[in-house]
């Protein structure tokens, strides 16, 4: 008997927990999704398939607001996909788990990259280049870099605990059980703070090799200067599970945590702006940059998990149908948002309006869409 299977049968089954602000949340950053990339379309740092920048003062605010909320985006999406795993393998066990991400995640990713992602810049074709050659010579999962890499930690996760299992560990019928809404495990304070100083140091030293603006060519990952919040976001989302820290976050922290993120914002705002010039910036402003950039992150973490887990745990039909339309959101936006910026080209008007009208467009049809497309046959099992 493989030390697999083992786990597989001697784990109990166990209750799948859903929570409603978890569903109200995934909602929430894929609106950021939506507004982050429908900023760079209209603001003045114009990094998007479809751009009409503008250098006005509405210009300038968003790139503001693209830069500031890319803080916390997606190591809170991460965060968020941690949360579930360890209890996804507890019940499919390790293989059936590993099927399931495949599927899941690497399915969108190639069709996005395959079929989808050509079209964006299909605009901006050479006359002259044939649309077979244009066609396949774009190899580039754009925003799908997130299913990448979580594809890729999620595959970790399940290794690694493998080796803990071979080598002795506790298997998965001896680890506490993952239930979201289950036992309340205490957050100190001094535990925030850690997470903060690890997240702070880390970061800095990641970024002395991976700067601010990098792009790594092998996966097309924009953000690589990142990747210690994601990695370290996911890994407290797969601890969190099993600690009950969701629970064990108390008002007062989310209180503190929403307003040292907004005291944070200005200044974090300042600290950034140096690294798009290009030129070098110095240690002393690279560690506050990191500190600051941490302090928002976590704030806004903490801040918007207990705010949603208290304030915001509707379960209405609709909201619940927009939770599971979520993952299906995200896959189709970009094809959405450009398509409908190119439809409202001929507007004038300044870039923050253009930009509030392209949302209002672009995020009910996203959701009608995503909605439909999850009622094709064998589609919901992808998205």
């Amino acid at each position: 008997m493989t030390t697999e299977h083992t786990v597989t049968t001697t784990a109990p089954p166990r209750a799948r927990t859903r929570l409603g602000y978890i569903d109200n949340l995934r909602i929430l950053l894929a609106v950021l999704v939506l507004a982050h990339h429908a900023a760079l379309t209209y603001g003045a740092l114009p990094i998007w398939y479809w751009t009409e920048p503008s250098t006005s003062a509405s210009g300038l605010a968003l790139m503001a607001f693209v830069l500031v909320t890319g803080c916390f985006r997606m190591g809170f999406f991460f965060m968020i996909a941690g949360l579930f795993v360890a209890g996804s393998v507890d019940r499919k066990g390790g293989g059936a788990f590993v099927r399931d991400r495949l599927v899941r995640l690497g399915v969108p990713l190639i069709a996005f990259t395959a079929l989808l992602r050509p079209l964006l810049t299909l605009h901006a074709r050479p006359e002259d280049q044939p649309l077979g050659e244009y066609w396949f010579s774009i190899v580039d999962p754009g925003p799908l870099w997130f299913v990448e890499v979580l594809l890729v930690m999620s595959l970790a996760y399940v290794a690694l605990r493998w080796l803990r299992t071979r080598s002795g560990g506790p298997t998965a019928a001896e680890l506490r059980p993952t239930d979201l809404a289950g036992p309340v495990g205490a957050v100190t304070w001094r535990r925030i703070g850690a997470l903060v100083g690890l997240l702070t140091v880390t970061t800095f030293l990641w970024r002395l090799a991976v700067p601010l603006g990098t792009f790594w060519e092998i996966g097309a990952l924009p953000t690589p200067a990142s990747m210690p919040q994601y990695v370290t976001l996911f890994t407290v989302g797969v601890l969190a599970s099993r600690r009950g820290w969701l629970a064990g976050l108390t008002a007062r922290q989310g209180r503190v945590g929403l307003v040292a993120a907004l005291v944070t914002a200005g200044p974090l705002l300042v600290t950034i702006l140096p690294f798009l010039s290009g030129e070098p910036v110095g240690l002393p402003l690279q560690m506050a940059q990191s500190l600051l950039e941490n302090v928002f992150a976590v704030g806004m973490v903490i801040g918007l998990l207990v705010l949603f887990r208290d304030k915001v745990q509707g379960r209405h039909a609709w909201v619940r149908s927009a939770g599971r339309s979520s993952y299906a959101v995200y896959v189709i936006h970009p094809v959405v948002l450009v398509g409908v910026a190119m439809l409202l080209a001929p507007v004038v008007a300044p870039a923050g309006v253009r930009w509030l009208l392209l949302l209002a467009l672009a995020v009910p049809l996203c959701w009608l869409l995503a909605g439909l497309l999850r009622k094709v046959p064998g589609v919901s099992r992808v998205l």
